[in-house]
């Protein structure tokens, strides 16, 4: 072994004068290969690379129980986008890299871009609206409203237990088409209303604004024009950090005067409905403005359907709300969660995190038409992996049983020998559109079949013996009563149906 180790540091030492007398590379690399080589032989386990089994970072993997949670909730969902005359749609998982880059802003660095592929490159989409957009375009569609739920990718710095992830799912409604203003921005807030007060996750707030009002405020307030959508990304952190460490962020690193940052913060502490706007239109900067003047009457309007929709209580017209993209034209607006606090002087609601958001894209599809035609777009994102975060903790603090399956009845029988009768009126049952399982086993335990039913939360079992079979009939058995009847065996899907609830 010693002999091994000399030989091994005689290599080293060869590669180490070579490299210094400046051999060539060919003759450097041969004697490097050959060090490598003597290494391999001295210590086999170094250099091994050790697998770890894990899941990619910012992804997971979701468990029966969790499943059966997301579909509760996207069905929810689903059924809220079909009420309100969706249609669906879907796209490919990856778009050109050229379809995606300067829509996102600032965020542009989070898309994941993939390797050259055949002449191609490619991004994973980071988003549902431009790769929308980008159909509606190359389609030549000018009206639609459609519903899309599908995976999105963000190379972000994950935060798993807020339902932050770099996979995850979006689930949006959008409306294209030329229509009267704030008709169809009502209805998206009408849709978000709808979906959380449905999904039951605690009291919420929509917060709304719009880009005009934003663009006309920064405008009046002295900053420059090129500096409109850094500034608005910087506004847009509102929500998660203090208006110290927004103007920190302006002035030190945006490089906007002192006295502008707080001309902004003026404005930005606002919030309120009605007799808020009514106020900002007698604003003496403000309505000076043209764009801001346009986007606070729009504003009017869309409160005064929002009040129309019964919805007008749980909405907050706010002016800290920015939303980052780039895209956004008109309305935007945020759903967030609120979680009340005690002080010493009253009970306060708290912003928890956003669970939906949306706005007006006017321009968007326009950027991909090659003749430059616009489509005016609205819509809306559930944020769907937040929900989810919510509900499954709701699921553990109450402790309450989830079903993970949807089978309404089990085929049991009561005696040995009885395989055959089990498939045949097992059969019989999924033929007839009944959800139905049997024990893959020749002769299971009567009380074998009766525990199955129990631990997966199965309803009514079906149970066959020899003289069941030869009076042609099935003895029904309710899993939580124990009570037991005789059912004709032509009568036993129609029972079945009946005790389910299944048309």
């Amino acid at each position: 072994m010693m002999a091994e180790e000399d030989a091994l540091k005689k290599q080293a030492d060869l590669v180490r004068r070579l490299k210094q007398e400046k051999a060539s590379s060919e003759e450097i690399a041969e004697q490097v290969a050959k060090l490598l080589e003597m290494k391999a032989v001295l210590s086999p386990e170094e250099g091994k690379h050790k697998f770890v089994l894990k899941t990619p970072k910012g992804t997971r993997d979701y468990s029966p129980k969790q499943m059966a949670i997301r579909e509760k909730v996207f069905t929810t969902i689903i059924n809220c986008f079909k009420r309100h005359g969706a249609e669906t749609i879907d796209t490919p998982v990856f778009e050109l890299k050229e379809t995606l880059t300067g829509k996102y802003g600032e965020d542009s660095k989070l898309i994941y871009d993939l390797k050259d592929q055949g002449g191609e490159l490619l991004s994973l989409r980071y988003d549902l609206t431009v790769p929308f957009a980008r159909y509606l375009a190359m389609n030549k569609i000018t009206n639609i409203k459609r519903y899309h739920i599908a995976k999105v990718y963000r190379r972000d710095n994950p935060a798993m237990t807020r339902g932050r992830y770099r996979e995850f799912y979006q689930c949006d409604f959008d409306i294209a088409g030329q229509y009267d203003a704030m008709i169809p921005d009502a209805e998206c807030l009408k849709i978000v209303h709808e979906i959380l007060s449905a999904l039951q996750i605690g009291d919420f707030c929509i917060k709304v604004n719009d880009r005009r009002i934003l663009d006309g405020m920064f405008a009046v307030c002295g900053v420059p024009d090129s500096k409109f959508r850094t500034i608005c990304s910087t506004v847009d952190k509102l929500d998660k950090v203090s208006w110290e460490d927004v103007k920190s962020e302006m002035v030190g690193e945006k490089g906007l005067a002192p006295e502008i940052a707080d001309s902004i913060g003026e404005y930005v502490k606002l919030h309120g409905g009605l007799s808020l706007i009514e106020q900002l239109l007698q604003d003496p900067k403000l309505s000076q403005n043209k764009l801001a003047k346009e986007g606070l009457g729009e504003m009017k309007q869309l409160f005064e359907y929002l009040a129309l929709f019964g919805i007008s209580d749980q909405t907050s017209f706010d002016l800290s709300l920015a939303r980052g993209l780039d895209y956004y034209t008109g309305v935007i607006y945020e759903a967030v969660l609120l979680q009340q606090q005690k002080n010493d002087h009253m009970e306060e609601s708290v912003g928890v995190g956003s669970v939906a958001g949306g706005g007006r894209y006017d321009g968007l599809v326009g950027m991909f038409d090659p003749k430059g035609r616009k489509v005016p777009c609205v819509g809306v994102s559930i944020g769907i992996e937040r929900i989810f975060s919510i509900m499954e903790q709701k699921v553990e603090a109450s402790e309450e049983k989830i079903r993970t399956t949807e089978t309404q009845v089990l085929v049991a029988s009561a005696q040995k020998k009885l395989l055959e009768e089990r498939l045949k009126l097992v059969s019989e049952l999924w033929d007839s559109g009944i959800k139905a399982e049997m024990l893959y086993k020749k002769n299971p335990k009567l009380l074998s079949q009766f525990q199955y039913c129990e631990e997966t939360g199965i309803p009514l079992v079906a149970i066959i013996g020899e003289q069941e079979l030869k009076d042609g009939i099935v003895k029904l058995r309710d899993v939580a009563t124990r009570e037991e009847v005789d059912i004709c065996r032509g009568k036993l899907v129609e029972e079945i149906k009946r005790r389910t609830c299944l048309p």
